[in-house]
């Protein structure tokens, strides 16, 4: 921030200059003093402190209470578990299938079926999957229509079960993907076919190469994505409510029942809560980082030990499993989706619907049409203002790069911090703003979780683009501003409109931020969705998720035949 400053004192006449000392400060004042706030917003209460409800000491009390309530531990350790087993099994997956296939034309296949589904939300997908694995789901019955099965469901929990295995499985088919693209992203930066060349020759095997000499290269750049995995998976509220347990359930639904309770006394309790989410949150970070010290000490003996063991087919074989079921599963998810929104009668023992109609979707769409124009507009608003403020910090990380690794712990804040943690601050900080339940209120809530995905997937491209283009430019006299609009902007285009499309996208599947900012007044596809899931019609709750759907795939797709019309007009100049 001092360094801020100093650029702002020094005068500097060029556009260049303005845009190098804006970027930091607006990225201090928009979006990581917000967050601090928050975190104040909601520790602050915590200990009886919120002047709005007329109480101004500090107390413990809500801690009090909270320790008295029924299930605690339970839910902490549900938290802690689901957590931890949901990023271990992720990260296992996409390094055993990159140890054992990187660099074969079954990876990258994968690599293209696993990429769209990071335009699916969390929650649409958690439906899907709750259609596929519930006692009344497609798997029973496909079984039962094949004579497998009586004619009545298991009383099973397979949703909402105990042990919060749904909950587990479901976020990981939304986790592969993205630790994959992370993954390939750190690819790029490391010299992995070198290493994979000079670790064969000392006789390792392709897996054991890539464990042993690629993966600590690749770890440093994977290790803030993970702790997000972590941050997200512990607090996780919207998937928890589809897929996990309710009696008790996890900490973070637990503090956002507090949150919802009419009694206004419950916000002291919920938000001791939810501050103690995030402790459950670092401690899930520090026991992985402890898990990290271990492997990598057993990584060093191994190393030391010589030559790694014989390719193992079985091994192989597990990782090409493990990452097809991934793919399968949330085809198929995606899938019954579809299906159920277009279903008419659907016996319980037959595989498929009876009849497909669109009168679900003719009955639903007028209703649908607030929470369609809702999200689509805090959608477009939240992406667009995340994508100008990454372009801006991208030009003056350009001319000051000892400025990105501060910069990516403080964008990757709200993404290691538990949303529940901090949201219920900036609920307060908005009411103290006048802008509670507000199109601005909303829509700023939103740029705070949309700005470190747009972030992520614009830096690589903007970064690797050849600074001798801009050079080149600014020799023959053209100004700064009329480089970056002709040189940089046209090379830059299917780049930023993908990040602005993934921004879209994350804001689609919004469901904390939304509740919190908006005061009750807005409604969006995934609020509706979330509600619906808890007992409404399987038709309506699957037009309603294919909705989340299809609103991030038509962002995708305006983006990509923008891109295309702007690629032929650089190649095909008039």
């Amino acid at each position: 921030m001092a360094t801020t400053l100093r650029r702002l004192m020094a005068g500097r006449s060029n556009a260049g200059g303005v845009a190098d000392a804006l970027a930091p400060t607006l990225l201090w004042l928009l979006f990581t003093g917000p967050v601090a706030a928050g975190l104040a917003g909601t520790l602050l209460p915590a200990f009886g402190y919120l002047p709005a409800l007329g109480a101004e000491g500090l107390t413990i009390e809500p801690w009090r209470r909270l320790a008295l309530a029924p299930g605690l531990a339970h839910a902490i350790a549900l938290s802690l578990g689901t957590g931890l087993a949901t990023t271990a099994l992720a990260f296992a997956a996409v390094t055993a299938f990159a140890a054992h296939w990187f660099a074969t034309p079954l990876f990258q296949r994968m690599r293209r079926l696993l990429s769209p589904l990071l335009a699916v939300p969390h929650v649409a997908l958690a439906i899907g999957f709750a259609f596929l694995i519930a006692p009344s789901g497609w798997i029973f019955r496909l079984l039962a229509g094949a004579g497998l099965a009586g004619p009545l469901p298991p009383d099973w929990p397979t949703v909402h079960d105990p042990l919060g295995i749904a909950l587990v499985l479901g976020l990981v088919l939304k986790e592969v993907p993205f630790l994959l693209l992370m993954m390939l992203v750190a690819v790029g930066q490391v010299p992995v076919r070198q290493t994979l060349t000079v670790s064969r020759t000392l006789g390792r095997t392709p897996a054991s190469a890539w464990i042993a000499a690629v993966l600590p290269q690749l770890y440093p750049q994977l290790r803030l994505p993970i702790y997000a995995v972590i941050g997200y998976s512990v607090s996780v509220v919207d998937v928890a409510l589809v897929l996990g347990p309710s009696t008790p359930p996890p900490l973070a639904v637990l503090s956002w029942r507090g949150f919802q309770d009419p009694d206004l006394g419950q916000r002291f309790t919920a938000s001791a809560a939810a501050f103690a989410q995030l402790a459950v949150a670092a401690t899930g970070i520090l026991l992985w980082r402890i898990g990290e010290a271990v492997a990598r000490r057993l990584g060093r003996r191994q190393i030391l030990a010589g030559a790694g063991p014989a390719a193992n087919v079985a091994w192989r074989q597990f990782a090409f499993a493990a990452m097809a079921a991934v793919v399968v599963a949330s085809g198929v998810s995606m899938f019954l989706i579809l299906l159920w929104s277009l279903a008419t009668h659907w016996p319980v023992d037959a595989p498929v619907p009876e009849h497909l109609t669109l009168a679900t979707w003719s009955m639903e769409l007028p209703r649908a049409g607030r929470a369609i124009a809702d999200t689509v507009i805090i959608g477009v608003a939240s992406a667009s203002a995340a994508l100008l403020l990454t372009v801006a910090v991208l030009e003056s990380e350009k001319r000051h790069p000892g400025e990105r690794r501060h910069h990516g712990w403080m964008i990757y804040a709200p993404l290691l911090l538990p949303q529940i943690g901090f949201l219920f601050g900036i609920q307060v900080l908005l009411v103290a703003a006048s802008m509670d339940g507000t199109w601005p209120g909303v829509v700023w809530t939103h740029f705070l979780f949309v700005l470190p995905y747009v972030y992520l997937s614009l830096a690589q491209p903007w970064r690797a683009l050849d600074p001798r283009y801009e050079r080149t430019a600014l020799c023959l006299g053209h100004r700064r501003i009329a480089v970056f609009s002709r040189v940089t902007l046209p090379m830059l285009m299917r780049p930023l409109l993908v990040a602005f499309a993934l921004g879209f996208a994350v804001s689609v599947g919004q469901y904390l931020p939304t509740l919190f900012a908006g005061a009750g007044r807005f409604a969006t596809v995934t609020t509706e969705a979330v509600t619906l899931a808890a007992g409404g019609d399987r038709r309506i709750v699957g037009t309603y998720a294919a909705l989340q759907m299809v609103l991030p795939a038509l962002g995708f797709a305006a983006a990509l035949a923008l891109g295309r019309l702007s690629a032929d007009g650089i190649e095909r100049p008039s």
